[in-house]
C-alpha cells in the first residue's frame, strides 16, 4: 500500500480597506478581526509546534492587497488601538461579573486571550 500525502495550502487575502478620513470604519474592523482572530492565532499555534519540536510544514499565501495592509503603519497603530480597547472592555467585564464565576471565567480568558496577541 502506498503511502499519500496531503496539501493544505492556505490562502489569505481581505479588500483593501485603508481610510484617511476616519479611524473607524466598518471595513477596517475586518481587518483588525480577522488578524485578532486568525493570523495572529495561526502564528501562535506554529510557535507551539516549533516550541514542542514538532516538524511540521505549512503553506500560506497572502494577497498582495492584505500584505500592504499588514504593512501600513497608520492600520498598524489603530490595530493596536482596537487591540487595546479589547483589552480595556474584557477587563470591565472581569470586575462586572466577578460575582459570577461562569462567566468571570469568560472575561477572564479574553483578557488572557487578546493580553497574548
Amino acid at each position: 500500500m502506498e503511502q499519500g500525502y496531503l496539501a493544505l495550502v492556505l490562502h489569505a487575502h481581505l479588500p483593501y480597506v485603508r481610510h484617511l478620513e476616519g479611524e473607524k470604519y466598518l471595513e477596517q474592523r475586518w481587518l483588525f478581526e480577522a488578524i485578532t482572530e486568525t493570523y495572529i492565532p495561526l502564528l501562535q499555534v506554529f510557535q507551539g509546534l516549533l516550541d514542542d519540536k514538532v516538524d511540521f510544514r505549512v503553506t500560506m499565501s497572502l494577497s498582495p492587497t492584505l500584505i500592504s495592509m499588514l504593512t501600513d503603519g497608520l492600520l498598524q497603530e489603530r490595530y493596536a488601538q482596537y487591540l487595546n480597547s479589547l483589552i480595556k472592555l474584557a477587563q470591565a467585564e472581569v470586575s462586572r461579573t466577578k460575582e459570577d464565576p461562569k462567566l468571570s471565567c469568560l472575561a477572564e480568558y479574553y483578557v488572557k486571550n487578546f493580553t497574548s496577541i
